[in-house]
Formats: C-alpha cells, sequence, structure tokens
C-alpha cells in the first residue's frame, strides 16, 4: 500500500496539477512585485512643481470603489445574484471594518510620505514592515519563529537604521535637490512617518489574514465586506476636501488612472495570498519590489545611488534569505 500510494503522488497528472499551480503562484508573485515596486516612482512621476497634484484622498477612494466593483461582478459571475440577495449577519460583518479602517489610514500615508524623502528610501525603509509584521505573527498569533528569523529581524532593523543614517535629511530637501541634483533623502517627519507606516501595516496584515481564514465564506463576498467599509471610510475623507482648494478629480492625468488601476489589482492579489496563503508571501512581495523600485527611480527618475545604498539592500538580502529559508 505504501509503494502504491508513493505512485499515485508521483503520478504524472498529479505533477502537472502541482506544476500548474507553482506557475500561477509565481505569475501572482511577479505582478505583485511589479506593482508594488513601481507605486512609489509613478506618484513621483505625478508631482508638479514638486507637489502631487491630485487630492490623495480621493485617488484612495477610486482604489477603494475599484477593488469593490471588481469583488461584486466576480461574485455575481461565480455565485450568481443570490449571493447578494439575503442580508449578512451584523457579526459577520463587523470584524472587516477594522481592516478597512488601517488600510484606509495606510493608503493615504503612501502618498504623504513622498513628499519627505525620495522613492528609494521609502522602499528600502518600508521593508522594515517585515519585522513588525513577524513581530505580530509571533505574539498576536502565536507563531514560533527559528533564532535565524529573529535574526534575520535584526539585520532588516539595522539595514533601516544604516539607510536613515546616511540619507537623513534636516535641511530643505527642495534646496539641497536643486543644488545637487536628484539623490537620496529622508526628512525627521518622514522617518517618523514611515515607523507608524510599518506598525500598521503589520498589524492590518496579520488581523486580515486571521479574518479571512476564520470564516468560510467566498472570498470575492470577503472582499465586498473588507472593500464596504474602505469605500464608506475613504468617500467620508475624500467628500470633506471637496470644498477646498482641490476637486475631487483635479490633477488627475493618465499615470494617475494607472497608479489606480494598479493599486486595485494589488489589493485583490493580496486578498487571494492571505486567503489561499500566508503573509510570509507577503513579505517576499515587499522584499523583491525593492529591486524593481530601484531600477524605475534610476531609469525613469535620473535618481542617483551612493555606495552606501547597497549596504542596507545587502542586509535586508541577508535577512530574506535566513528568515525564508
Amino acid at each position: 500500500m505504501i509503494a502504491v500510494q508513493n505512485i499515485g503522488t508521483r503520478s504524472p497528472a498529479r505533477i502537472r496539477r502541482q506544476w500548474v499551480k507553482r506557475v500561477l503562484w509565481g505569475v501572482l508573485f511577479g505582478l505583485m512585485v511589479l506593482i508594488y515596486g513601481s507605486h512609489a516612482p509613478l506618484i513621483t512621476l505625478t508631482k508638479v512643481d514638486g507637489q502631487v497634484p491630485f487630492n490623495p484622498s480621493s485617488c484612495v477612494f477610486m482604489i477603494e470603489l475599484s477593488k469593490l466593483l471588481v469583488s461584486l461582478a466576480s461574485l455575481v459571475l461565480t455565485e450568481g445574484t443570490s449571493a447578494l440577495q439575503a442580508p449578512p449577519p451584523l457579526l459577520r460583518v463587523a470584524p472587516y471594518a477594522v481592516p478597512a479602517l488601517l488600510y484606509a489610514l495606510n493608503n493615504n500615508l503612501v502618498v504623504l510620505m513622498q513628499a519627505y524623502m525620495d522613492p528609494s528610501s521609502y522602499q528600502v525603509l518600508s521593508n522594515l514592515k517585515i519585522a513588525s509584521t513577524a513581530l505580530l505573527y509571533s505574539f498576536c498569533l502565536g507563531k514560533r519563529l527559528r533564532p535565524s528569523q529573529w535574526l534575520a529581524l535584526g539585520l532588516l532593523m539595522c539595514a533601516g537604521v544604516c539607510h536613515s543614517y546616511s540619507s537623513l535629511d534636516l535641511e530643505d530637501p527642495g534646496r539641497v535637490e536643486a543644488e545637487e541634483g536628484p539623490r537620496i533623502h529622508i526628512t525627521a517627519w518622514g522617518l517618523f512617518l514611515v515607523l507608524v507606516y510599518c506598525c500598521v501595516s503589520g498589524l492590518a496584515a496579520v488581523y486580515t489574514e486571521r479574518v479571512l481564514k476564520s470564516q468560510k465564506l467566498p472570498l470575492s463576498l470577503q472582499n465586498i465586506y473588507l472593500y464596504v467599509f474602505g469605500v464608506a471610510i475613504n468617500g467620508l475623507s475624500s467628500f470633506s476636501f471637496i470644498t477646498g482648494e482641490k476637486s475631487f478629480l483635479e490633477g488627475y492625468s493618465g499615470v494617475v488612472w494607472v497608479i489606480i488601476a494598479g493599486q486595485a489589482a494589488n489589493g485583490l492579489l493580496m486578498s487571494v495570498v492571505l486567503k489561499h496563503g500566508s503573509g510570509i508571501t507577503r513579505l517576499f512581495v515587499i522584499s523583491c519590489s525593492m529591486l524593481v523600485n530601484a531600477l524605475l527611480s534610476w531609469a525613469m527618475l535620473g535618481l542617483q545611488l551612493t555606495p552606501f545604498f547597497l549596504l542596507p539592500v545587502s542586509m535586508i538580502g541577508l535577512a530574506a534569505y535566513l528568515y525564508y529559508r
């Protein structure tokens, strides 16, 4: 019986299914890395006189609305309209309000941080969310980490400190850029925002994965619950600024719409990872997207990377190897 079972597990059909699954996960991983890594450079491309010309809150609202519409279409195509006829119990829907609040805060922080640092600084320092997510996994979900994984977290923290120390700019970044040309920089306020962003990001990821896996519901239906709150929260934020200096769609260009489409797709793909995979895959995306970001910043923005920049990059690469091996 053991011999027959081994033969069955190595049958061509089973091997083919495993390879197809790996290829699909590889394509999903590659798309997420590309989208994640291109986000900061694309936002920089939209700047006019160093300022983001559009309303960041309205941009986040359009991203959440796009994800909601895609989830609705997916649910109707897979489950039919009957899945939307009965109102869901309040206790089932209420848990999705928490990640919606956290993601709404983080989405706005991503746009805000671009004014206080260059794209590569943002991408490198945002890798600190690997440490915050792993710590929350360990303490909140009871996940045990090996000593080598804790060493990896220490390396990530050191990489963030090295990069921040080498690029910390307490002077006016606009004046420095005008005198010396584009270079890596980050202000003290930008460093604080990154730390807040990483902590909120880790908490949102851990909580969302727990909610998605604890309820045996179609993923498209769970996404609807999540994005309804996201649309409501970000809608209140965006429409409250309509009477201000910028109108709802003012400053929108083709690049902005590309950002909206990309971030909507990234959010939907991330829900697939958290539902059927684990948050570890999300951490892989964060690490690998740094390379995409650096290449795009060099090719699209002409950013000059200093040799010291390679030190935190190498430390992050070693930390990723130790954590995931």
